[in-house]
């Protein structure tokens, strides 16, 4: 195991495939802008299984589909569904009782936002498999600027000195900061791994959408405190565990999401806690300890594939080849969505309607250097005396966390999310943490998927 392994890489990235800082791939760069439009899927053989591969296969069918923004599909008989764009990465439509799925093409620094090769295409129901290619009427082809030299990507020195430390508690009275053991010792080539490595970025993400009054009158009717861990008396949230040295905290976040609502279905008579080794080993939509997103994984795949329990492949925190126990019963997700229905239509009203009626939610946000310091109160992102503020995509990386409440704090005059984290009870407020509310801080109120459990007998 690895330096970083062995120290604990907590922060990961969301990115579909790392960027080499040389000459490799670059994640897709896709908006809304770019994807919608005129499209025709070509679609190969159904009656398939949902192993089938994409790669190579025969044209059989072509639907035409129009997607509108910001989430509405009409097909060729005016059949209408809706869509919504995955990050920046791809894009699922459903229509006329069918989904589409796939990943916009990209090569290089090329984003082919008209083109999709090898999607998955299947039946509400998770029957009837087939693939599909996608091609747009019209050309959207963007090319991204990628940084030529290192120097973007360097950390300071002194993250997690007393001297860091001493500057974020002076800076402000949110929240407090502390030096933690796991980081001693880390070169600067480990911090660059624990942002999610020299290929993180994410190079747009939605703001959270705008709140009505109809958003503002939702809120009032909701209490000022919640919190899942203690509704009359019972908790409801699982564990806290810890990702270790995988940039895994996609399935960590999407997982503890799955968990909790099962524990909310059964009224606690279940208590699983599912196997983030199957998603990462195993999950053909997300990329193993290099990234993923939870509308695909406590979503899509919980749905197409349905996840096990820990025991069935326990966690390695190591990418390999799927060791998943086949004879574990699969636990089935349905209804996955971004909050507000597609990607961007998110807000702190919505979230907060969310988590009370159907539980936890998993978000992701920015995570930056003082972050990791965090030991108790509000966390507020400022500038710091230490430290550069200055907008660099290679110390930024998206961090997928579990949402399982809110609060005030009267003396301060600020509002909270109560958070989960995933690394390890030793971290924060054991192991959780406390972010402003109501102001998108981090980017956290923008991004928010949450799904349905389907009740199984299954233990």
């Amino acid at each position: 195991m690895t330096k970083t392994a062995r120290t604990g890489m907590f922060v990961c990235m969301l990115v579909y495939l790392a960027l080499s800082t040389v000459a490799g791939d670059t994640p897709a760069n896709c908006t809304y802008e770019d994807i919608a439009g005129e499209w025709v899927f070509q679609i190969g053989p159904g009656n398939n299984h949902r192993n089938i591969t994409c790669n190579n296969f025969s044209v059989i069918h072509k639907q035409k589909v129009k997607l509108i923004y910001p989430n509405i599909a009409i097909d060729q008989f005016n059949n209408r569904g809706f869509w919504t764009l995955i990050y920046n990465q791809g894009f699922e439509v459903v229509v006329a009782g069918r989904k589409y799925f796939g990943f916009s093409r990209y090569e290089g620094a090329v984003s082919y936002c008209d083109t999709v090769i090898g999607g998955w295409s299947h039946d509400v129901r998770g029957h009837d498999w087939a693939c599909y290619n996608g091609k747009k009427s019209t050309s959207a082809v963007k090319i991204s600027v990628v940084p030529k030299s290192d120097h973007s990507l360097k950390f300071s020195h002194s993250i997690n000195s007393e001297e860091m430390v001493a500057s974020i508690n002076k800076a402000q009275t949110f929240w407090k900061a502390t030096r933690y053991s796991q980081f001693e010792g880390l070169t600067n080539e480990d911090f660059i791994s624990m942002a999610g490595g020299r290929g993180s970025r994410i190079l747009s993400r939605p703001k959270s959408a705008p709140l009505t009054a109809e958003h503002r009158k939702l809120m009032a009717s909701l209490p000022q405190q919640f919190d899942w861990r203690n509704v009359d008396g019972v908790n409801f949230v699982s564990p806290v565990r810890n990702q270790g040295g995988c940039g895994s905290c996609y399935a960590f976040g999407s997982l503890a999401m799955a968990e909790a609502r099962v524990r909310i279905l059964t009224n606690n008579t279940q208590k699983p806690v599912f196997s983030t080794q199957d998603i990462v080993e195993c999950s053909p939509y997300s990329q193993g300890c290099n990234g993923g997103f939870p509308y695909l994984v406590g979503g899509k795949y919980a749905e197409d594939y349905g996840l096990v329990l820990d025991a069935c492949n326990p966690y390695t925190g190591e990418d390999g080849i799927c060791k998943t126990n086949t004879s574990c019963p699969r636990h089935y997700f349905t209804d996955y969505r971004y909050v507000g229905g597609y990607y961007g239509g998110c807000n702190e009203a919505l979230m907060k309607k969310a988590v009370y009626t159907n539980g936890p939610l998993a978000v992701s946000f920015e995570v930056y250097n003082d972050f990791m310091n965090y030991e108790s109160g509000i966390y507020v992102h400022k500038r710091h005396g230490v430290q550069s503020d200055r907008f660099n995509p290679f110390e930024i990386t998206n961090h997928v966390v579990l949402i399982v409440g809110w609060g005030v704090d009267t003396n301060l005059g600020e509002k909270y999310w109560i958070v989960k984290n995933s690394w390890g009870t030793s971290w924060g407020l054991s192991g959780y943490f406390w972010i402003r509310r109501g102001t998108d801080e981090c980017g956290i109120e923008s991004i928010a998927a949450e799904s349905t459990p389907v009740f199984t007998f299954n233990n």
